[in-house]
């Protein structure tokens, strides 16, 4: 099998594209990773669109996409450009086409690029399957091309670009006939359409391959640059996206997990981060993740891969044994840092999920229960909760009156060294460079060893990969928490540089636990402590749900809203999130209407979908169970779906988390 997706592994090195002309702002080849998003306002509505594309504009947006379900919106687009231009912003305007071909060939005469999606510009989803032959097959694809003609033509003629986007979820009978719900289906969805612009000579052309599943989109972009050159078509520029991400941290997370595991590998040459917000909210999210590949090219030398050990096109977790509850079949585990908290008091664990109740002295542990908690060199002078394990220094261990309570972190060096051991489990702290032929072998056969691997190299993500592929060619199967430490930096930069390092390796399979270390943050009170404790715990609960390798609360695969939307999206999700949170490992779709629904929502267990002006449609999975609910009910009507399905359980109210 070919796994070569991009140029080096281990050294950061962009992707090499061709460029593509977008007005007076190219893409690709040489030029920076640019910046995009898409509007919220009725498109009909011209004041109100300029006004937000400039808001956009100042925020940092270098593209701006406009929803034109019909000619009308596509006609209307010339006179939010004018207004533009007679205002001094120039910005490349993209206009987003669905099932209407008619708006498209019109927009292509109007803006800088249009954005097609090949699952429903001349197909119509009417999710069948359908058994075809390679003669009926062909005759779909002749009859695709007849349709699709005219507007690479119009293109063509106009200078205009093109986004030809894939989305997982809305691939059309015929592909899903064929290849199924896959990565592959989604890329050669796209390439069905690519084949056609570059019989014709039309190159100024954009790919993307979005998905609100992280492990989907990544695969399938890195499929797709595979194919490219396996076909020996264009190296065409790619437009990275997760789509419905969702709003506030978790939106961030799971943005930074997809998008941040491509920039890794040199992928994408345009980001768009999709979050049910304000679109202005957007482009500084897109800015921080990429202003860390600005100077990546100098991180320290990785030596190359030799041999990739995994399917980078199709998760598989890697294997290991089982320790304690870590590695084998077990859920990766969280391990909190508290080893900067000083007098560490029974209160002191509600913020990494173990809740304590004086009355009843007993604790209760939350959905965001840390496994373990570090402690470093002053372990804890109390019981701890069930569940809960105390990880602590080597010097410490070895001079704790309890040893079997608590297990130790011996540095590789200790570890070798032959000193005495913790019979049940080890946590042996190593790096890279630490993963030398002596340790390997031991850590082969010891059943107590679980290793903590952590970098301090800048290209973070490559460098732990590589240690994990050592360890899989050399077959040793100890199981792994990955540790990252972070220097002090807002909350918002720390959600999107872990989520990028963690996630990316855990989409890859690899990886048993993670741990966000303190070790690099600057001295605070006991408070601040404490409150960034919370903060790093959320956040490994908040990596391992956006990279679909522990499920610990419900998951809203919400749209950003665009001028399409038939109901106000961040009221609606607050309010769904409201009533519905406290169900663990549930995916609800909440769509603003029927182009993302329910395509878009591939992976949802439910959906709320607009289907016209105060009428929601409610779906189990894609199969839609009351098609014009009236929106004032529909909240309670989705609750009633999910009560039927056994899935419901009443909220725990917080004086009973306590006592």
């Amino acid at each position: 099998m070919n796994k070569q997706y991009c140029s080096s592994l281990t050294e950061y090195r962009r992707r090499k594209t061709i460029e593509v002309t977008i007005g007076d702002l190219p893409m690709g080849g040489d030029n920076p990773i640019r910046v995009q998003s898409m509007t919220t306002v009725d498109t009909m509505d011209t004041l109100g669109s300029v006004e937000q594309v400039i808001r956009m504009v100042d925020a940092g947006c270098e593209y701006v996409r406009i929803t034109a379900p019909s000619v009308s919106e596509a006609e209307n687009l010339r006179n939010i450009k004018a207004e533009l231009r007679k205002r001094g912003y120039n910005v490349p305007l993209i206009a987003d086409i669905h099932f209407t071909p008619n708006a498209a060939e019109l927009a292509a005469k109007i803006v800088e690029k249009v954005r097609i999606n090949p699952g429903n510009y001349a197909d119509k989803k009417k999710f069948q399957v359908i058994e075809y032959t390679d003669e009926t097959y062909q005759a779909e694809l002749d009859r695709i091309r007849e349709r699709f003609e005219p507007l690479v033509k119009i293109c063509k003629e106009h200078g205009t670009a093109m986004r030809i986007g894939t989305n997982h979820g809305s691939l059309s009978d015929r592909i899903l006939s064929r290849y199924g719900d896959t990565p592959l289906g989604m890329v050669e969805s796209a390439l069905e359409f690519l084949r056609i612009c570059e019989d014709l000579n039309y190159y100024n052309i954009v790919l993307s391959m979005k998905a609100s599943n992280t492990q989907v989109m990544v695969q399938a972009y890195r499929l797709l640059a595979q194919k490219l050159e396996e076909e020996g078509l264009e190296p065409y520029p790619f437009h990275l996206g997760v789509t419905e991400a969702g709003e506030g941290e978790d939106g961030r997370i799971k943005s930074a997990v997809g998008i941040g595991t491509l920039l890794e590998d040199g992928l994408g040459d345009t980001v768009r981060v999709s979050l049910t917000e304000a679109p202005e909210l957007e482009a500084p999210v897109a800015r921080t993740l990429i202003k860390r590949y600005t100077n990546r090219a100098g991180h320290a030398p990785i030596k190359p891969v030799c041999n990739v050990p995994i399917n980078p096109f199709q998760y598989e977790r890697r294997h290991t044994r089982e320790v304690e509850n870590v590695g084998g079949t077990n859920v990766p585990r969280i391990v909190a840092d508290l080893s900067r908290i000083e007098n560490i008091q029974y209160a002191d664990l509600k913020g990494v999920g173990h809740l304590y109740s004086m009355l009843l002295d007993k604790f209760n542990m939350n959905d965001l229960g840390a496994d373990f908690i570090y402690t470093g060199a002053t372990p804890i002078n109390f019981m701890l909760p069930n569940g809960l394990k105390e990880i602590v220094d080597y010097e410490a261990w070895l001079s704790a009156e309890n040893r079997d309570e608590r297990y130790p972190q011996l540095s590789a060096k200790q570890y070798l060294s032959g000193a005495e051991k913790s019979g049940q489990v080890n946590f042996i702290l190593a790096t890279l460079a630490d993963l030398e032929p002596e340790l390997l072998e031991k850590l082969k056969t010891d059943k107590t060893a679980v290793l903590v691997l952590q970098t301090e190299n800048t290209h973070a993500m490559a460098e732990l990969r590589k240690a994990f592929f050592r360890l899989m060619n050399q077959a040793c199967e100890v199981p792994v928490i990955v540790r990252r430490d972070f220097t002090e930096m807002p909350d918002e930069d720390l959600q999107l540089y872990a989520a990028t390092d963690l996630g990316g390796l855990l989409i890859d399979g690899l990886g048993d636990g993670i741990m966000l270390g303190t070790s690099l943050m600057a001295p605070k009170t006991k408070a601040e402590w404490l409150q960034k404790s919370e903060t790093l715990n959320n956040l490994g609960f908040g990596i391992l749900q956006a990279a679909r390798t522990r499920m610990s609360k419900t998951e809203y695969i919400s749209c950003p809203s665009c001028g399409r939307t038939l109901f106000d999206l961040q009221e609606t999700t607050a309010m769904i999130r409201k009533r519905t949170d406290h169900l663990k490992g549930v995916k609800i779709g909440i769509m603003g209407c029927i182009v993302n629904g329910p395509g878009e929502m591939a992976d949802a267990d439910y959906g709320y979908v607009g289907v016209g002006k105060g009428k929601i449609a409610l779906y189990r999975g894609q199969t839609v169970i009351k098609k014009s609910v009236p929106e004032e009910k529909a909240v309670d009507e989705l609750i009633n779906l999910i009560r039927e399905d056994g899935n419901w359980i009443e909220p725990v109210k917080l004086e009973e988390q306590v006592h």
